[in-house]
């Protein structure tokens, strides 16, 4: 036998609830009847199976063949709210004896209903194991709340879809316990080849009937939000009378709201009208032929966006009921369907469509995954279920020390003309701030950097500081968090080519922002002026011992020299047009301008971007940063972000 440390068959309590949750037990039902040397089945049926407004559904599984162990009354009748609760009290009373009679090893249980969170909290009060099937999934009702509930009780869980199990994961079940099996009235739905679907469709719809000339219609209240699904009901009856096809509809399900429904079914005259068929049950057999040869099936059933797909029939979601499922293309959504004409023209788009056959949810293969999974359960594990929560920083007892630590970043510019290292503080206070000239070549620079950084490391600890990360200066910022690019390069925005036959840069082209106005290219500009005899004017100098800089080509422009005028516009026009285009890149709604040589350029670019940019960016603000080490601390505001967003 295959079974894992059992001595013995295994005895399986299978509870059914409604026709729809059978749909998706009977085939494991099924496959647990046709291995009686493994298993022992006990059916218990219980809800909406055994009320005559409801079709007394109970009959298709004695139909099936299957031996119905126990029949429990739980249903209060009064469709709202109170007597959904009552109805769970009552079940709860009743199940205690049934499982001490049964004693079966595992119960299986479907799904989201509240009479299966009646039938998973008895099983989990007396020590039975259980087998959830459809957990992990969401649709966006109380079915959630009610979903999750039941995974927390169960033991082991038979998912649908890849989506399912990740979720089931991320709520902190083992792994080791969860079947990605799909799901199993799929194994039934993907094996169905009746040839005879006309007769059903005749029997169901009428002998003037054809395939795809007809539409099934199934909505259930939204027990969230019973006035506005009472309302949706009556405008889809309408769209369904204006659209003029022969319709079959179901009569809701039992949750709080369904009378109502119906009432408004009796309102319309739905039950006498000729185009119209009105039943409280269909087998399920029949069921999938009439959904897979309809033109469309219209409503908020999870059977729409699930079982339907797998036939290509086109299906209109109507509200939020199946809002979080996942669908196929074949389903069309109309999350606020709040008139009738929106209904309507839904109808227009989807009847009579064909789609291509999804798998989503099953390949017709989850019975024989389930009845192996069934088979490794071992009954000598302990019952108690784990829970696989994630790592949890360990609390720490506080000391003086780590009171009075700072908070503080290594900031690192790498500037064309110095790399500069700083310890920011968390109040974005330099604490201590180091400067060394800029190498030329690469490896020089990054072993400067690395020594730079450790020793201004070792300095923090000196100083009480608790440095949280290391943040380098320049960079797109998106949402709180930094571009990195796919080779971790993104942003280097010095380098927005301005020009094909501009200025030879330090990156080896021509062009760029940086070769017209970064401060090695004014050094560079004044430089030659200055060895032609061109920078000085009246009122200014330069020092034999003094190398000519920036500044100086800068104080000239100010003395009128028109040379160094010219120059310093140059410069602004390429740092304009490089801002144009990060304008028609990223379309930021504050351009700040920042460094030494902001105020000599604020003006030309503004000019530029007047005169170059789309009118749709030439409003954006530029302003000049104020800040005297805004790279520094620009570069030590992510690392500080981004730690303290996750340790405080």
């Amino acid at each position: 036998m295959e079974k894992n440390g059992n001595n013995r068959k295994l005895r399986v309590c299978v509870a059914t609830c409604n026709r729809a949750d059978y749909s998706k037990l009977a085939p494991i039902m099924f496959g647990i009847k046709m291995e009686p040397e493994f298993f022992e089945l006990d059916v218990v049926v219980l809800g909406s199976h055994l009320i005559d407004d409801y079709g007394n559904t109970y009959r298709m599984i004695e139909q099936d063949d299957f031996d119905i162990n126990t029949r429990l009354h739980t249903i209060v009748r009064g469709e709202d709210e109170a007597a959904m609760v009552e109805s769970v009290g009552l079940a709860l009373v009743k199940l205690p004896d049934v499982l001490n009679r049964l004693k079966p090893d595992i119960m299986i249980v479907h799904g989201d209903r509240f009479d299966a969170l009646a039938l998973a909290t008895s099983a989990a009060l007396m020590n039975i194991r259980i087998l959830h099937i459809e957990g992990g999934e969401v649709s966006g009702t109380i079915d959630d709340s009610i979903r999750h509930a039941i995974t927390k009780l169960a033991h082991y869980h038979v998912c649908c879809t890849r989506s399912a199990e990740q979720h089931l994961i991320s709520m902190c079940e083992d792994h080791d316990r969860i079947l990605l099996a799909g799901c199993p009235s799929y194994d039934k739905l993907l094996s169905a080849k009746n040839k005879d679907y006309m007769s059903i469709i005749r029997m169901w719809l009428g002998d003037d009937v054809k395939s795809k000339d007809y539409i099934v219609a199934l909505q259930h209240p939204v027990t969230t939000d019973i006035k506005h699904s009472i309302k949706m009901f009556e405008l889809t009856l309408d769209a369904l009378i204006s659209f003029n096809k022969r319709t079959l509809v179901l009569f809701p399900n039992i949750d709080a709201g369904s009378k109502e429904m119906v009432r408004v079914m009796r309102k319309k005259g739905i039950e006498h009208h000729p185009n119209f068929r009105a039943v409280k049950h269909v087998p399920f057999d029949q069921f999938i032929q009439l959904v897979a040869h309809a033109g469309c099936m219209i409503g908020n059933s999870s059977c729409g966006v699930r079982e339907v797909g797998a036939f290509g029939t086109p299906v209109i979601n109507l509200g939020t009921r199946q809002i979080g499922r996942e669908t196929g293309e074949n389903v069309l959504h109309v999350r606020d369907a709040d008139t009738q004409d929106k209904i309507l023209q839904a109808l227009h788009l989807q009847f009579g469509k064909q789609y291509p056959c999804s798998k989503i949810y099953g390949d017709g293969n989850a019975v024989p995954r389930i009845l192996k999974f069934l088979k490794s359960i071992d009954l000598q594990e302990p019952l108690q279920k784990k829970f696989c929560f994630p790592p949890v920083k360990e609390n720490i007892s506080q000391d003086i020390d780590h009171i009075l630590e700072t908070l503080s970043a290594l900031a690192v510019d790498l500037g064309g003309t110095n790399l500069r290292v700083a310890i920011v503080s968390m109040k974005g206070e330099i604490v201590k701030k180091y400067t060394q000239f800029n190498p030329k070549t690469y490896e020089e620079r990054i072993n400067l950097i690395l020594q730079m950084c450790v020793e201004a490391a070792a300095e923090a600890v000196k100083l009480n500081c608790r440095i949280l990360g290391v943040g380098i200066g320049g960079g797109i910022i998106h949402q709180h968090e930094l571009i990195h690019g796919s080779s971790f390069c993104a942003a280097e925005l010095g380098h927005l080519v301005v020009s094909l036959d501009g200025p030879d840069c330090s990156c080896g082209g021509r062009g760029c922002i940086e070769a017209y106005a970064s401060g090695m290219a004014l050094q560079r500009e004044a430089k030659k002026l200055h060895d032609e005899d061109l920078l000085l004017v009246e009122g200014m100098s330069v020092p034999k011992d003094e190398a000519v800089s920036a500044a100086h080509l800068i104080q000239a422009a100010k003395l009128g020299n028109v040379k160094a005028q010219s120059i310093l516009r140059t410069a602004g026009t390429a740092l304009g047009l490089g801002v144009v285009n990060i304008l028609h890149t990223i379309n930021p709604s504050l351009v700040i301008l920042s460094g030494v040589l902001a105020s000599h350029y604020i003006h030309i670019v503004k000019d530029v971007i007047r005169r170059q940019a789309l009118s749709s960016v030439q409003d954006v603000d530029v302003v000049v940063s104020d800040l005297a080490d805004p790279a520094l601390l620009g570069a030590a505001s992510m690392v500080l972000d981004y730690t303290t967003r996750r340790i405080c």
